[in-house]
Formats: structure tokens, C-alpha cells, sequence
């Protein structure tokens, strides 16, 4: 399973998921990923309702024990996760998960996202 972790600013509109989506190459993504608090934002279901995809709205303190690639200051003080969309991402593809690469970030800066697979389901 390849699960794509998003995360953004709220301000951004379904257009900067997509697109940050997109840069990460999450078109063959089986599920998206984000933390409880973001789950329910109308961008991230406006994605889902696009992609027919699940959204998965994790605990923040699982996101936070995540390992990521990239590291945000402003993103590891509001969840305690270096990157929002790796840990997310990872934490929805479960144990032993691993990032297909570092997130990607939307030309408008407003949101990012990464892909993780499954350790359970190796493509």
C-alpha cells in the first residue's frame, strides 16, 4: 500500500493539495494521510471526494515519532513531527514503513506531500 502524507497551511485550497500531490507523485497513492486536526479541513475532504481516496487523520503524537527526511522548526513546534506529509505518510503506511523520497512542496508554498509504502505490500 502507498499512502501519501499531506501537509498544509489552512489557507490552502484543494488547488495546492493537488498540486503538491502531483510533485510527489502521488497518482498511484492508495490512501491519504494527514494529522486528526487536519483531517477534516474542506481541502483535505475536497481531495479525497477528487481522488475517491480514504483519508486517514492520525494522532499527533504517533506523527511525532515518526523519522523524516526534511525538518520544519515551525511544522516539529505545532505537531512535533520534523515534516507533517513524511510522518504522516509513514504512520499511515504502517510499521516498517519507508518514504519513497523527501515531500514535495506546492508552487505556492502552501502545502506539501510525500509518499510512503508498506512494509506488508513492497511494489
Amino acid at each position: 500500500m502507498i499512502v501519501a502524507g499531506l501537509g498544509f497551511r489552512s489557507s490552502a485550497g484543494v488547488e495546492s493539495l493537488r498540486a503538491a500531490l502531483a510533485a510527489a507523485g502521488g497518482q498511484g497513492a492508495d490512501a491519504l494521510a494527514t494529522s486528526e486536526r487536519k483531517a477534516g479541513a474542506p481541502a483535505m475532504q475536497a481531495l479525497a471526494a477528487e481522488t475517491g481516496l480514504p483519508v486517514l487523520a492520525l494522532p499527533e503524537a504517533l506523527l511525532a515519532t515518526q523519522g523524516t527526511l526534511t525538518e520544519s522548526a515551525r511544522v516539529r513546534r505545532l505537531t512535533g513531527a520534523g515534516s507533517l506529509a513524511e510522518a504522516a505518510a509513514l504512520a499511515g503506511a504502517g510499521p516498517g514503513a519507508r518514504l519513497l523520497g523527501a515531500r514535495a512542496v506546492s508552487a505556492d508554498g502552501l502545502a506539501t506531500a510525500a509518499l510512503a509504502q508498506s512494509a506488508k505490500d513492497e511494489r
